[in-house]
């Protein structure tokens, strides 16, 4: 593994560092060479169909994140999955999104909200998630990649309320991360993928990610059904290469990943 030292310095001089190199200094567990996240938005009646079968199968723990306007005949089935192992986030109660982003009541636009309401609402979600599952400590997905309620972004406040461990937000650049000893463990970055039909779109990414030798956090919605879907065959496709890789790629739940990241900082890095 190369150390943060030489690659600064291959970098300075041009030289880009080999492939398949590890993260600076970023050790993973088991040997792995890079670490994947798969994480599922709004909690869709598709994911419970369809990506949690295919996820078991194959002995991968996922991350959910679930909005408070959740079916509730799903109940049961949501505890079922964190019985099996995923994770189940927190994505609000009702999702508040820019006006633009589509039709939804004026109450609930993000523009008309305040960090106040937003802090106390992702206070309740975290009391329902813990009335399915259990568990006190929550991780929290941001509702359009957007951290902007009534002109004023909200997550210092969330930051400094103790109620989220850490934040996953939405994708900026290629969503390959190279370096995550040094990210904001409260903005997480991901990258979205939707109305993908090509299994070659996703495993491409984890390649990227692998030859980087870093983490890349994976955005779903619908699979195989819902809206922003991926196809069930992509998403299968992608599940079985994880699979038949885990000995080089590490696959675990977001809150596992970033504690796991956090938990090394300047201790796990080689200098």
């Amino acid at each position: 593994m190369l150390s943060r030292c030489l690659v600064l310095i291959l970098a300075m001089m041009g030289v880009a560092a080999p492939a398949g190199a590890q993260a600076p200094g970023m050790s993973w567990p088991d040997g792995a060479r890079a670490a994947i996240v798969l994480t599922y938005d709004d909690a869709l009646l598709s994911q419970l169909d369809i990506a949690i079968p295919q996820l078991d199968a194959a002995g991968l723990r996922g991350t959910f994140f679930l909005k408070g306007t959740l079916a509730p005949a799903s109940l049961p089935r949501w505890r079922a999955a964190a019985a099996a192992g995923h994770e189940l986030g927190n994505h609000s109660i009702y999702h508040p999104c820019p006006a633009a982003s589509y039709p939804a009541e004026p109450q609930y636009h993000a523009e008309n909200y305040s960090v106040a309401t937003m802090v106390r609402e992702i206070g309740v979600m975290n009391t329902m998630l813990l009335a399915i599952d259990g568990r006190t400590e929550r991780n929290y997905s941001v509702p359009c990649s957007q951290t902007l309620v009534g002109g004023e972004d909200y997550v210092e406040a969330l930051r400094g309320s103790g109620l989220i461990r850490f934040v996953r937000t939405g994708g900026t650049g290629d969503g390959v991360i190279a370096d995550p000893a040094a990210l904001d463990p409260m903005r997480v970055p991901s990258r979205s993928f939707i109305e993908i039909n090509d299994a070659d779109d996703l495993i491409g990414f984890v390649e990227a990610v692998r030859r980087a030798g870093g983490l890349g956090i994976f955005m779903f919605h619908g699979v195989g059904g819902d809206y922003l879907n991926v196809s069930a065959e992509a998403h299968q496709a992608l599940v079985r290469y994880l699979a038949e890789h885990r000995q080089e790629i590490w696959v675990a739940p977001f809150g596992e990943v970033m504690a796991h990241v956090t938990a090394q900082g300047s201790h796990g890095r080689a200098e």
